[in-house]
Order: structure tokens, then sequence, then C-alpha cells
């Protein structure tokens, strides 16, 4: 509880600070209102991620004390992530870091990871893959890019007020159980850690928008999944590999679909932006024809609506990956029938043949 109420209470704290303070709101605006990506009314601070990154060092802090056998991984799972946590931050800041040089530098902090931490991925339970990970050199790119890879799952789907924190809170949730079952200390602390930073930055991004995460946000909470999903998997040979897999199949379906449908559909940089990801879809598709009018405070009403909708969808992956963190069997069952779930519905949304029961009623306007 001690590790929660700090890390919230910083992040709460420092979330005000970044929305109020006129000096601290100079840098990191996102005056952008028009691009296909933007669905918030007024300029809107981007430095979310430095209210979360800043929430966790009470944690470590803490854990100096309560933990001390725990606190030098602590240390190197934080340290570890200054390289993609800045890369996303001097993009929220100065809007000149390119896309590949962010890739770098989350591939840098898996190196971290792997190096510093002893963290590697070295089994997928897939036959045959897992003999071609016990070669060093492939599991640490395997590594490196499923850390970096995560944390641009969690960018990606950072769309709409509340959707990537909740979400991430979800799968955090997830790993900090099976860590509490497992006697993991580690992954425990860092996994609630997280969540109280993220309740902290919540209550000002949700349902107002008044702070976004930001990429520096996003990479940070992403690299933190990644990192204590291949700890996980590292440290228990008990837990499926497919168990991480179902707990973030939403922003990791997310991701690779979204590459597949730039790269081969269209004809475009998987790096380009559109607006045709499935929460986007949701806004169009079933939000926006709800609330129905474009006035500046009704789409704040109307990104808020959003996320509620990818927060079930997501929990249909979680609660099933919890249940059957053991159990591959189920697993790669709940993992298939969630990817054809996922594709039925991008494609309903797409052809504009949504289920009735899933519109929300359109509200009576003067």
């Amino acid at each position: 509880m001690a590790y929660v109420l700090g890390a919230f209470l910083v992040s709460l704290v420092m979330s005000l600070l970044l929305v109020r303070h006129r000096r601290l709101r100079l840098a990191g605006v996102d005056h952008d209102l028009t691009s296909v990506q933007k669905y918030h009314a007024s300029p809107v601070p981007r430095t979310g991620g430095v209210a979360i990154f800043t929430a966790m060092i009470p944690v470590f802090a803490l854990a100096a004390f309560r933990d001390p056998e725990i606190y030098p991984d602590l240390v190197i799972l934080f340290v570890s992530a200054l390289p993609v946590f800045l890369g996303g931050l001097g993009e929220d800041v100065f809007k000149n870091v390119r896309v590949l040089a962010r890739l770098g530098l989350a591939l840098v902090s898996g190196a971290l990871v792997y190096w510093w931490l002893g963290s590697a991925v070295t089994r997928v339970n897939v036959y045959g893959l897992d003999d071609i990970l016990k070669i060093s050199a492939v599991s640490f790119v395997f590594t490196i890019f499923t850390i970096a890879g995560a944390a641009n799952a969690i960018n990606i789907i950072d769309g709409y007020n509340g959707l990537a924190t909740v979400v991430a809170a979800m799968i955090l949730a997830g790993l900090g159980y099976v860590a509490f079952y497992l006697g993991d200390r580690l992954i425990l602390v860092a996994a609630v850690g997280m969540l109280g930073a993220l309740g902290g930055f919540l209550i000002w991004n949700y349902p107002r928008g008044l702070i976004f995460l930001g990429d520096g946000g996003a990479y940070f909470i992403g690299y933190m999944i990644g990192a204590l999903s291949v700890t996980m998997l590292a440290r228990h040979p008990n837990v499926s590999a497919w168990f991480p897999l179902l707990l973030c199949i939403y922003p990791v379906f997310e991701t690779l679909f979204s590459i597949y449908r730039k790269k081969f559909v269209r004809g475009t940089s998987p790096g380009a932006p559109d607006g045709v990801h499935l929460h986007m879809l949701v806004y169009k598709r079933l939000v926006r024809w709800a609330v129905g009018s474009s006035e500046a405070h009704l789409i704040t009403e109307r990104n808020a609506m959003t996320s509620p909708y990818l927060w079930v969808l997501s929990s249909m992956a979680v609660i099933p990956a919890v249940l059957f963190w053991q159990f591959q069997t189920p697993l790669i069952v709940c993992t298939v029938l969630f990817s054809v779930s996922y594709v039925v519905l991008y494609r309903t949304l797409v052809l504009f043949r949504m289920p009735k029961w899933l519109v929300v009623k359109k509200k009576n306007r003067q």
C-alpha cells in the first residue's frame, strides 16, 4: 500500500503542476487540433510522462528500506528506462525526434535490461522456436525487440483520454497478481508502483483530458510492461510464455495489424500516422454519431466516451490471461479468439455495419 500511495500522490501533484503551472506548460503543449490523430478542442500539455516517471522515484526510495534485497534490480529497471523515456519526451517537447531514433532508444533500453538485469527471452513455448532462442544472439535480439515493441504498442493505442492508461493498468494489475502468487517482490513492487503512478495521472487525464501521456509517458509505460513481462518469463519457468502475450494482446495486435494494414494493404510506411486505428473507428462509427454535435465541449465528451469500448475489449483478454496464466492450451485458444474477434470487429466498423446494441443513443441537444 505504501508503494501505491507514494506513487499516486507524487503523480497526482506533479500532473497538477504540469497542468496549472504557467512555466511548466511552456514546453510540450500540443497545439495541433487538426491532424488525423487529434481529438481535443484546446491545447493540452503532452508531458504527463514526466509525472509518471517522477512518481516511481518514491517507489525506489521506499524499496531501499522495505525491500533492500530487490533495490538494486529496481534501480537497474528505472535507469534502463532513461533512453526510451527521454527519446519520447524529446519528441513531446521539441517535435523533432524521428520515429527510427525513438525506436533505437527503445532498443537500447531493452539491451540494458538484457545485460544489467539478466532478463532474456529464451522460450516462447512454440515447438522449434525455443531451440532457436537458446542461441544467445537470437535471444538478445528477440528480447530487445520485445521490450521495444511493447513500448511502441502502448504509444499506438494512446489516442483518447484514459485509453492507454487504463489498458496499461489492467495489464500491470495482471502482472502484479501473478507476481504476488509467485512471491516475486521485484515485479510486484514495480507493478503496483506503476499502478499508483497511473492512478494519479488518470485523475487529470480522464475524462476531461487536461494532460496527455505524450510519447514519453506511453513509451515509459510500455517499456515497464515489456521489461516486467520478460523478467517474469526469465525467472519463472512455470509461467507460460503465452500469458504476457494474451495479457497484452490488444495493444500488440493493434500494432501488428497496423503494420500489415499500412505496409501491405495501403503500401505506405508503417510509421506514417493515419486515422483508421480501431480506437479511431470506434470514435468515428459509434461515438461521434451518438453525440452528434461538433461543439468544442462535446469533442471532449466524445473523446472520453470512446475509451470504455476499448477497455472492455482489452479486459476480454486480460481476464482469461490472469485465470490461465500457467495453462498453455487455454491461453493459445483465447489469443486466437481475441485476434479473430478483433479482425471481425474492425471489418464491421470499416463497412459501417456496427451492431445497434453497441451504439450509445444520441442525447437531445438544445
